[in-house]
């Protein structure tokens, strides 16, 4: 195909990261331990308002560590948002525990705290309460964390708050990945800031990243040689990837604004067509926009979301349908699931269009033709 291919949302890298990225290979700190180790989960604790950050190779090795900590045992039940990438639970099934799906609402399309309350109902009459609460923020809008954090609170039930898709992202004033007992963040390749492939896990609790660390490396006892009491793994982030990471952070009020802009430019684009709706932001809430995401209405706009994929994809210009929701997956079919069918709707629906804060006047221009043309014929 002639025409380049205009991503989804590809990495965007700034001029401070290959200079710190040249320090770390001359002073020889290449492996999971060296200074941008320590600046990077500093600065990330800071800027999330939480008193630790522990940096690992993915987000959904956060989000297992974090279970990891909880002390979840074989049966145990997890609730988790259903529409999430699989990654926000997969983990559930490392532990060989059991998720119980609960469905979005329509104000931020993710976890309804009526469902929630719902499921947390059902299990306590069965006497079986869940041991954790997995929520994410999708596509950079924050959840409805002060009611989930308030139902949760009143079961006693612990919050792991997946804010991969969130950095940047706020509920008056307080960041993303701060409300929960334990956060996590992603720095995949698509993400708004990237370390080519990692993640990091925080909370206010100290001596429980000081565990996540062990864990993370192996679960090496305190010896002169190698002893392990506990099973680990090989979760620890290389001081090459957080020296990326360091220079990534320093930006990303640049890549928060570029993001917000491009949902702006999509919003002025196709504010005439009434079969296009956008998810705004509720009053107290700052999101990243990550992506940005649209709802397809083909009875009023003579196309269905997938068509629309399908014309872009033809035009080299890449674009996803929303996710699809955990309890229609193969891999969940046996899962109890509580709700109605907002997430399903939403991904029938929804489309993700190119979001990338790297985006250039002239692909922007290429995306408008298409969408002008789609929607006008």
């Amino acid at each position: 195909m002639d025409k380049p291919k205009i991503y989804l949302s590809s990495p965007h890298m700034g001029h401070q990261e290959l200079e710190n990225v040249k320090d770390a290979f001359a002073t020889n700190w290449i492996s999971p331990a060296g200074p941008y180790i320590n600046q990077f989960e500093d600065d990330l604790a800071d800027y999330c308002g939480t008193a630790d950050a522990a940096v690992v190779q993915s987000g959904t090795a956060a989000i297992h560590l974090a279970l990891r900590l909880i002390g979840i045992q074989p049966n145990d039940k997890i609730i988790c948002q259903t529409f999430t990438f699989v990654g926000s639970c997969n983990p559930i099934l490392y532990e060989k525990a059991h998720p119980i799906f609960i469905d979005s609402e329509e104000d931020t399309w993710n976890m309804c705290p009526d469902a929630l309350e719902q499921a947390l109902k059902a299990c306590q009459k069965e006497g079986d309460l869940p041991k954790a609460i997995i929520v994410v923020h999708l596509y950079g809008m924050p959840a409805k964390m002060k009611q989930i954090m308030a139902i949760a609170n009143n079961y006693g039930i612990p919050v792991i708050e997946d804010a991969a898709e969130a950095l940047g992202s706020f509920i008056d004033g307080k960041a993303c990945g701060s409300f929960g007992d334990f956060g996590v963040l992603s720095f995949n390749g698509n993400k708004i800031i990237t370390t080519s492939g990692g993640g990091a896990l925080l909370s206010n609790n100290k001596t429980a990243l000081e565990k996540a660390r062990f864990l993370a490396t192996q679960a090496k006892d305190q010896a002169p040689h190698y002893q392990h009491s506990q099973i680990g793994y090989n979760y620890r982030m290389s001081n090459i990837a957080a020296a990326i990471g360091v220079g990534q952070l320093n930006i990303l009020h640049e890549r928060v604004a570029a993001r917000r802009a491009n949902h702006d430019f999509y919003m002025e684009l196709l504010q005439g067509n009434s079969g296009i709706t956008f998810l705004p932001e509720p009053i107290g809430y700052t999101s990243n926009r990550w992506l940005s995401c649209i709802l397809v209405d083909p009875k009023k706009t003579g196309i269905t979301q997938e068509e629309l994929r399908v014309h872009l994809e033809k035009e080299n210009i890449e674009s996803r349908p929303l996710w699809k929701p955990m309890h229609l997956q193969p891999l969940f079919a046996s899962a109890h699931y509580f709700g109605s069918q907002v997430a399903e709707t939403l991904f029938k629906t929804g489309l993700c269009l190119p979001s990338g804060s790297n985006l250039t006047p002239e692909q922007k221009q290429r995306i408008a033709n298409q969408l002008k043309t789609v929607f006008s014929s």
